[in-house]
């Protein structure tokens, strides 16, 4: 068969090889991807700011490579995505090390030692625009001057360097010296901070954890489902086999905000909010891909992202092997579930959705918190013809006290539905799609005062002109909203009227 060569011109493909799109938090991640499967259990970043002489830099303690293998690891495309892989190997397509790199800086030096031989390659882009013929040139060493940044390697066996310079899509219009320009450089590294300890936090938990550090500092492990706090509700792990290795899925209804410190509330909201994070977790191989959104599943519509949801967080994994199955892409950050997976997804989402809105309506009293019988509401919702309509119960123990003076009872009435008549649902609604949360209202971990002051009346006016006895205002004032939310309230309020009682 006739044919000819059709080489890439190779300054070119470089330059279109850096409009993948990577951030520089999942940019970075692909090296950590390399150096995981490389088995390190140690793993530094160092960021050093410096205007447009920048530099990031990422050592492991892995196996590290010999002088052949670093070769072939600098080659774009040097492994086959169809070719087998090892369980724990992160990578697919050949190109995370390099793409990811290029479309950061322009400068990618890799060093590797092995045995305690360190080898060194180093792609330069502008070297490569501007070399005759326009040859994929790999150079053997590192950028002049910079030689002192690979010096951490001789101190180990075995390991990798890699290093970024010429870090023109980070560092664009920065000033060295500048505080503008050095500040903005570590927000960036903020946002690398957060995302790789979202990315890889099953790998920075555990018994035998990964170690990584970021300018010295350890990273900490985000989980996404809060497993640790009592108030997490989790469906049952289910593992669905296949050829490929199969999958497992687990759904979680995370605890209300206000079940939740004030650190660990800003925290659980991940880096995007609260709202922006529900939905499914895809991992594979215990690296996370997705963090969040519906994958385009739904009934009967696709599932957009919606408040009453944002607790409702599903966790997906399977193996490397499943890679074609979930349509991977180049970047490790979108997975599209298989036909096969689609129907029992929506199902067990459709079931943590529900939960998920009764946690986000009832504030947190639903759930694990122990059930309370004919609970009286302070309002109702029911609907007049296709809009919701909220009632100020009438029935609430306090209202109901108010109502029995005949005297006012009217202009209370009149006052109720003129309250009723002008929630200000709309408001509600935009404050929380705005600021992801309503603040004003007073359930939260402690018991506010005034809360205290109106169950104290409602105790007082039950066990005296009602002639209840303790402990019966004490079932009823744990039946009332929204003292149920708090029985230490209750016990407290209940003994300090029966201790006044006494003295009388």
């Amino acid at each position: 068969m006739d044919y000819e060569i059709a080489a890439p011109r190779a300054g070119a493909l470089v330059e279109s090889l850096r409009g993948f799109g990577y951030s520089t938090g999942a940019a970075i991640a692909d090296l950590v991807d390399n150096s995981i499967s490389a088995g390190a259990r140690n793993i530094w970043l160092d960021c050093r700011f410096d205007g447009p002489s920048s530099c990031i830099a990422l050592l492991d303690d892995g196996v590290g490579m010999t002088e052949p293998e670093l070769r072939n690891a600098m080659i774009l495309g040097a492994r086959n995505p169809r070719d087998a892989r090892g369980s724990e190997d992160l990578g697919r397509f050949g190109l995370g090390l390099k793409t990811a790199s290029f479309s950061q800086c322009r400068c990618l030096t890799v060093a590797s030692r092995r045995n305690g031989v360190t080898t060194v390659r180093r792609w330069d882009l502008d070297y490569i625009a501007n070399s005759p013929g326009d040859e994929w040139r790999l150079l053997m060493g590192p950028r002049p001057g910079s030689g002192h940044l690979l010096g951490a390697l001789d101190e180990q066996s075995s390991g990798t360097v890699v290093v970024w310079e010429a870090l023109d899509r980070i560092t664009a219009g920065m000033l060295a010296g500048d505080r503008r320009s050095e500040d903005a450089f570590f927000q960036v590294i903020e946002h690398v901070e957060r995302h790789l300890a979202m990315v890889f936090h099953q790998f920075l938990d555990g018994k035998d954890p990964v170690r990584l550090f970021i300018n010295g500092r350890r990273i900490k492990a985000w989980d996404p489902f809060i497993r640790s706090h009592p108030a997490t509700e989790a469906t049952p792990a289910e593992v669905i086999p296949a050829a490929d290795g199969g999958v497992e899925l687990q759904g979680f209804v995370l605890p209300h905000k206000d079940q939740l410190s004030e650190q660990d509330a800003l925290k659980g909201g991940g880096t995007q909010g609260w709202a922006a994070q529900q939905g499914f977790y895809v991992y594979r191989g215990g690296r996370l891909l997705v963090a969040g959104g519906w994958l385009g599943l739904g009934t009967p519509r696709p599932w957009t992202m919606e408040e009453p949801f944002r607790l409702a967080r599903l966790r997906v994994e399977f193996g490397n092997r499943s890679d074609a199955t979930w349509d991977i892409d180049v970047k490790k950050s979108t997975a599209r579930p298989p036909r096969q997976l689609r129907l029992r997804m929506t199902a067990l989402a459709e079931i943590v959705r529900g939960k998920a809105r009764d946690v986000f309506a009832h504030r947190g009293s639903y759930g694990k918190r122990e059930s309370v019988t004919d609970l009286e509401a302070t309002w109702l919702t029911g609907s007049a013809s296709t809009t919701a309509r909220y009632r100020i119960n009438r029935r609430h123990p306090l209202v109901a006290a108010a109502l029995e003076t005949p005297a006012d009872r009217a202009t209370i009435e009149a006052a109720l539905q003129l309250i009723e008549l002008s929630v200000p649902v709309e408001r509600i609604w935009l404050d929380t799609a705005e600021r992801g949360e309503v603040s004003d209202r007073a359930v939260v971990a402690e018991a506010p005062p005034e809360l205290a002051d109106i169950g104290r009346s409602l105790v007082a006016h039950w066990t005296g002109r009602l002639g209840m006895t303790s402990d019966e205002a004490r079932r009823r004032l744990l039946s009332t909203d929204p003292f149920h939310s708090y029985p230490a309230l209750v016990e407290g309020l209940v003994m300090n009227a029966n201790v006044t009682k006494a003295g009388q």
